[in-house]
């Protein structure tokens, strides 16, 4: 499902011709993954693109070989996904390797293109000089039209390309939709929990690649849903292997994607794999998406292969490793079978209400004086900090600033949160408590207060 609002432009083409790297040239910006080998792009991903003051979406694909179209195999998946992304379009960038000339597989994909009815603007793609423009003339041949000598590389013809595109194009609609639009869910996890595997079922078609070899997915992969009545923005990102610095190439680019999807989202759904024991990684996920300040939801799939036994050890990894995240909402789900899939929703909502959450000052500042009066701070340096007030500073999440006499120990902010939560909720949500120490007030000539100065004796030289 694509956004109607603007026109969609699906880029296709064989496995390396420069697909991604043709993206990022147009974005702007490095946004799709690029590595110098092949298949690196293995979903259709989505992108926002501007030129010339008009929007549209481009839609990245992976290498598209007609050949292998009806087996099982990822290469075939990846095929049907280049060919979904066709039918989705207004129009198809067909990106051709002038160097290479017209292959059997080029072909074959341009035979596919002329049957769509789309229109097609075929993009002569490594033409690094003007000696090699007369490589582009070849592909003529293709019955696709003229081709735009570009290359992706160094930026050559990329304006003049975007300018016949933008004419292939139809005009986007006046209306703009509402302000905010779909609440962004990211699906988090290490590879092969079945983030994928989610979302294809959450959406009711293969969206996304699944295949046992873990990392299939490396580009964020979003998709409109409509769930309970509201449409929701899902996007489905690579898998976190390791600690962000150990990544890389491809995997350290798909990481950085990774994070980039958690920033843009409202909401994140942590994918742990119940039918294994918790491991490191699960948590520093968990703890990447508190520290980005997102709600979260933990859903613990593969429940279908979760038996008693392994249930109660469950029970005893989630109260010995999660203390952290005591607070988000947990569902047990199996995206193979469907089950408790209708309880996502809730568990969005509630996570996304307690991090939209602002307590009034004064109810804040009511019950706070109370806590302070049954649990006043502990001492510091012989004194007795006093926690003068207190305000909300923000929400998303929710962000609390204490304003007290002197600093307040970092247990005792602890023990605010807890009591934050207990008596306000903020379930699913990471809650922010900070100390602003108001400036002791010094007398005139530095005298403090409730002490006499002492007396100054001047000297003469």
């Amino acid at each position: 499902m694509t956004d109607s609002v603007v026109p969609v432009l699906a880029v296709v083409g064989r496995p390396n011709v420069g697909k991604s790297t043709l993206v990022n040239r147009i974005l702007g910006s490095r946004q799709a993954v690029v590595a110098d080998v092949p298949g690196v792009t293995r979903d259709r991903v989505a992108y926002d693109a501007l030129w010339r003051g008009r929007s549209f979406t481009l839609l990245d694909t992976g290498g598209w070989e007609p050949e292998v179209e009806g087996s099982d195999s990822l290469a075939a998946r990846v095929a049907e996904q280049a060919r979904v992304a066709v039918e989705a379009a207004d129009t198809v960038l067909f990106v051709v390797d002038a160097t290479v000339g017209v292959t059997d597989a080029d072909a074959a994909v341009a035979g596919v293109l002329r049957k769509s009815g789309k229109p097609v603007v075929l993009a002569a793609n490594k033409v690094d000089d003007t000696k090699a423009e007369s490589d582009a003339t070849a592909l003529w041949s293709l019955g696709l039209g003229e081709p735009v000598p570009v290359s992706a590389l160094h930026g050559r013809g990329s304006g003049d390309l975007l300018d016949v595109v933008l004419d292939a194009l139809p005009d986007a609609p006046a209306e703009r939709a509402g302000e905010g639009g779909p609440r962004r869910v990211a699906l988090l996890g290490r590879p092969n929990v079945g983030k994928s595997s989610l979302l294809n079922k959450l959406a009711g078609q293969q969206r996304a690649l699944v295949d046992p070899v873990a990392g299939t997915t490396r580009d964020p992969v979003d998709e409109l849903i409509e769930l309970g009545g509201v449409t929701w923005r899902f996007v489905d990102t690579a898998g976190i292997r390791r600690r962000f610095k150990e990544n890389q190439g491809a995997d350290y680019y798909a990481t950085l994607r990774t994070a980039g999807a958690l920033d843009a989202a409202e909401v994140a759904i942590v994918l742990i794999d119940a039918s294994e024991p918790l491991t490191e990684q699960d948590l520093r996920i968990i703890s990447m998406v508190i520290e980005a300040g997102r709600a979260l939801v933990i859903a613990f799939n593969k429940w279908d292969l979760v038996d008693e036994e392994r249930r109660r050890y469950l029970e005893r990894e989630i109260d010995r490793q999660l203390h952290t995240a005591r607070w988000a909402p947990r569902v047990n789900i199996s995206a193979t079978t469907g089950r408790h899939m209708d309880r996502l929703v809730p568990a969005l909502e509630q996570a996304l209400a307690g991090w939209d959450t602002r307590v009034p000052t004064g109810r804040l500042n009511a019950w706070l004086t109370g806590l302070v009066a049954a649990t006043p701070p502990p001492m510091r340096g012989g004194r007795q900090p006093r926690i003068l007030f207190a305000t909300q500073a923000s929400t998303r999440p929710p962000h609390f600033v204490l304003f007290s006499s002197g600093f307040l120990e970092a247990g005792y902010r602890r023990f605010v949160e807890r009591k934050l939560r207990e008596e306000f909720g903020f379930e699913g949500t990471p809650v922010q408590v900070s100390v602003r120490v108001k400036a002791k007030r010094e007398r005139p000539g530095g005298q403090r207060p409730g002490r006499t100065a002492p007396a100054r004796t001047e000297r003469r030289r």
